[in-house]
C-alpha cells in the first residue's frame, strides 16, 4: 500500500477524503499516516465473505453483539482509523451517537485476512494495535500458509497451522470458523 502523511483530521474530513477517491480504501495510523489500499483481489473478497457470513450467522444466534465487514471504519482510542476485515462488538458498548459516523472505540473481536498483496509484518502490527486499544481477541488468517495467528490481551500470540477450524474464546466463545471454506471458497 502507498502512504502519505496528513495533518489532524476530523471524522468529516476523513470521510470526505474517502468519498473523493471511491475506488480506494483508506486507513490512518495514530501518527497521521494515511494508508492507501487498492480494492481486494476477487478471491480474497470471496474468502472474506465466507468469514463475515460465518461470524454474522454465529452473532445472530448468540444475540449479544453485532458483526461488521471490511467497509466499516473505527477510530481507535490511540487515534488510528482502522477497518478490520471482519469484527464483532458487544451491543452493550453502543452509545446513541454511534449510529452516525465512525465509532470511536475498538471492536471486541477482530479478524484480518492476509491477501496476496499484504505483507505479514504490517498486519501483525495492526493486530497488536487492536489489542493495545481494547480488543479482547484477534485473528490473523493467512491463506498462503493456511495458518492462523491468535492474539490475546496478555500479549501472547499463538500460531496454528494445519487445522481445519479455529474456535473463539473470550468475547466470542462458541464461535467456530471452518477454515476449509476460507482457504478455498469454491469448496472443491
Amino acid at each position: 500500500p502507498a502512504t502519505f502523511t496528513a495533518g489532524p483530521m476530523t471524522d468529516d474530513d476523513f470521510a470526505a477524503l474517502c468519498a473523493d477517491h471511491p475506488d480506494l480504501s483508506f486507513e490512518m495510523t495514530a501518527e497521521g499516516e494515511i494508508i492507501i489500499m487498492a480494492p481486494a483481489y476477487s478471491f480474497t473478497a470471496a474468502r472474506n465473505a465466507k468469514i463475515c457470513a460465518a461470524l454474522y450467522n454465529w452473532a445472530e444466534k448468540d444475540g449479544r453483539g453485532i458483526t461488521f465487514d471490511s467497509s466499516a471504519g473505527f477510530v481507535l482510542p490511540n487515534g488510528a482509523r482502522r477497518s478490520p476485515d471482519a469484527c464483532w462488538l458487544l451491543t452493550s458498548r453502543f452509545a446513541p451517537e454511534d449510529r452516525k459516523g465512525f465509532m470511536h472505540l475498538c471492536p471486541d473481536f477482530v479478524i484480518e485476512l492476509r491477501s496476496d498483496t499484504d505483507r505479514l509484518k504490517p498486519l501483525q502490527r495492526k493486530l497488536q494495535e487492536y489489542l493495545a486499544n481494547g480488543a479482547q481477541l484477534g485473528w490473523l488468517l493467512d491463506p498462503e500458509t493456511e495458518s492462523v495467528e491468535i492474539y490475546r490481551p496478555d500479549g501472547h500470540m499463538e500460531r496454528i497451522a494445519g487445522t481445519t477450524r479455529v474456535e473463539g474464546e473470550g468475547p466470542v466463545a462458541g464461535f467456530v470458523l471452518e477454515l476449509a471454506r476460507v482457504w478455498n471458497p469454491l469448496g472443491k
